[in-house]
């Protein structure tokens, strides 16, 4: 129970998922609705960030009580008012329905898909307003920067990151305490710090959430960096196309410089730090850190041969430290909490937690964060809600471009960096794409190679022209022209690209072309040797049927048929001439019964 009305806080999802969804209109109509009945010192409506559970947003939650509204529409917000802030009821309709149970929870930490998570990175997302400074400031924010200027020498910082045991979480898993205590013993004029929020996988958006909700916690954690490496600079590297985390962090940087938070003289210390922001185009290969930085410069965006490593030699020529936005995320909690505090979050070889966004075919679309080590299964089937649909899991790729696909024998595998590892696949910036039965894994390989072509930047032969020619090859299997001397050509051309591949993005681009070869070698003989796709996805392996049963012999599908390749008189069962179909698909789209599929 509320000790009093005046103590609740309406908070809104204002990601922009959610914004996509017109939460704007929502935080309008519950203002709008509180001002109409005289509630503004009672009740206050807050926009916040993503709350994590995208299938059911919009989502309004009421707070001290934790009662977590779903799929909230503006029309709602009447009811929201009426019912729980004038008489203290819950709206049950609103409340999430447990699928299986059908039963109704009102609190989300009784909710299956929160249950199991751990929040350090997205702490403050969903919980204070970005635009805030004071919201920010009131849960915490800017306390590890006080504790680090005044209580703390650099060298102090950085073997406590160090001995965290903190991981890079935009990739390869590098410490970053290493990386940190790199940049500080290199002897320079001039450092820098550089936070990479080029978020370029397909379906992630674990970079983008924190941005949008909790800002300042990446201005601390930069300005610490700063302080322990010897920079006075640090930049923040973001896509153009993510325009309210942009708009988010320029709020921010004004609040932080009014407040001191930065600038010449942060908080009376006498040590200054300034931030500026640089817009990237969208260009997959500036998540490289040697590329960026050429980005950042304004020349094109490609990766450079290393050593020199950033740490010695990075921007503008100058001992550069560069971490992503969610490796920053973890910083501001490590200082205040202390290096033991995180080792005993995670694992031994990967402490702390991880951030995924769940994507393709699962229930529960969202953004998660959970302690290394608890396997994929509980990943997608407790907190993801599992494959819609009653269709059976095929399998995730984990990593995005760079990293694998892992099948369902694999799928108690622990998560963490090396276990990924050692199963072809990798922890990459954590987007995890779940497939089913429908999907066609020689198409998915595909997918992931059309990206790759068309994001190299073409610096180097292995890549440029490497994966030019995997590509080729996926796609004459999947329109019935391999062979199965293409079979071994994608594996002996995927390992000359990973071990001659300049960058990153080259070396790991046959990941998914590599493990979907290991864990689905059946379907990529089908397509060979049977000119048949199981999934029924590759059209040109794939032919229209139909099944008698169905069929009642309304003649539509023939009548629609472009080629006349459809016989079959009225009430009678109808057949395909296949020779002829041109498989367009028009007479599935006319078949009243579904009685036309593609096999």
């Amino acid at each position: 129970m509320r000790k009093t009305e005046s103590e609740l806080r309406v908070t809104v999802c204002s990601g922009t998922g959610c914004i996509s969804c017109e939460s704007d209109r929502i935080l309008h109509a519950l203002n709008e609705e509180i001002k109409a009945r005289s509630l503004e010192g009672k009740a206050e409506v807050v926009k916040v960030g993503c709350l994590g559970f995208c299938e059911q947003g919009p989502i309004v939650a009421i707070l001290p009580e934790d009662i977590f509204y779903v799929k909230v529409t503006a029309e709602d917000a009447r009811d929201i008012v009426e019912t729980h802030i004038v008489k203290g009821e819950i709206v049950e309709r609103l409340l999430y329905e447990e699928p299986n149970t059908k039963e109704r929870i009102a609190h989300h930490l009784d909710m299956p898909f929160y249950k199991s998570q751990k929040r350090i990175a997205l702490k403050n997302c969903g919980v204070i307003d970005p635009e805030s400074i004071d919201n920010a400031i009131a849960a915490g924010a800017y306390e590890a920067l006080r504790k680090a200027l005044f209580e703390m020498t650099g060298e102090e910082i950085v073997r406590t990151v160090k001995e965290s045991g903190l991981r890079g979480r935009g990739g390869a898993g590098f410490s970053t305490g290493l990386k940190w205590e790199f940049a500080a013993k290199s002897v320079s004029d001039k450092k820098y710090v550089v936070c990479n929020a080029d978020e370029g996988d397909p379906g992630a958006f674990m970079d983008r959430a924190i941005i949008e909700g909790d800002p300042h916690s990446i201005l601390e954690a930069m300005a610490i960096c700063g302080y322990a490496i010897g920079a006075d600079e640090g930049v923040i590297y973001i896509r153009a196309e993510y325009p309210l985390a942009v708009e988010r962090l320029r709020i921010a940087l004004g609040q932080a410089e009014e407040r001191g938070f930065l600038g010449d003289d942060i908080l009376g210390s006498g040590w200054g730090f300034h931030i500026d922001i640089s817009l990237g185009a969208g260009a997959f290969v500036c998540g490289e850190e040697t590329a960026l930085m050429q980005s950042v410069e304004g020349g094109r965006g490609e990766p450079n041969v290393k050593p020199p490593y950033p740490a010695a030699n990075g921007l503008w020529g100058k001992p550069t430290n560069i971490n992503n936005v969610e490796t920053f995320a973890n910083i501001p909690q490590i200082i205040l909490q202390g290096s033991a505090w995180f080792r005993k979050i995670g694992t031994p070889g990967s402490p702390g937690t991880k951030v995924f966004a769940l994507a393709g075919k699962i229930n529960n679309v969202g953004l998660v964060e959970v302690p290394m080590g608890v396997s994929l299964r509980e990943i997608i089937e407790e907190i993801g809600g599992g494959v819609p649909g009653g269709r059976k899991f095929k399998a995730v790729q984990t990593g995005g471009p760079s990293g694998g696909v892992i099948s369902e024998k694999n799928l108690d595998l622990k998560v963490d960096f090396d276990t990924l590892d050692a199963a072809g696949s990798m922890m990459g910036s954590g987007g995890l794409i779940v497939v089913d039965e429908d999907d066609c894994m020689v198409n998915f390989a595909k997918f992931y190679l059309e990206f790759t072509v068309e994001e190299s930047c073409g610096k180097c032969t292995p890549c440029r022209i490497g994966n030019a020619r995997l590509l080729e090859i996926l796609e004459r299997i999947t329109e019935g022209e391999g062979t199965m001397e293409d079979l071994e050509n994608l594996r002996y051309f995927s390992h000359v690209i990973k071990d001659c591949s300049l960058c990153a993005l080259g070396q790991t681009a046959p990941n998914p072309v590599l493990s979907t070869l290991d864990d689905f070698w059946d379907e990529y003989v089908a397509h060979v040797l049977e000119k048949r796709c199981p999934a029924g996805v590759c059209r040109a392996l794939a032919s229209y049927t139909i099944i008698p049963e169905l069929c009642n012999g309304c003649t539509l599908c023939a009548r629609a048929c472009p080629v006349s390749c459809i016989k079959g008189g009225v009430k009678e069962v109808h057949e395909i001439d296949t020779a002829n179909c041109i498989k367009c698909g028009v007479c599935a789209d006319k078949c009243p019964k579904n009685a036309i599929v593609l096999k």
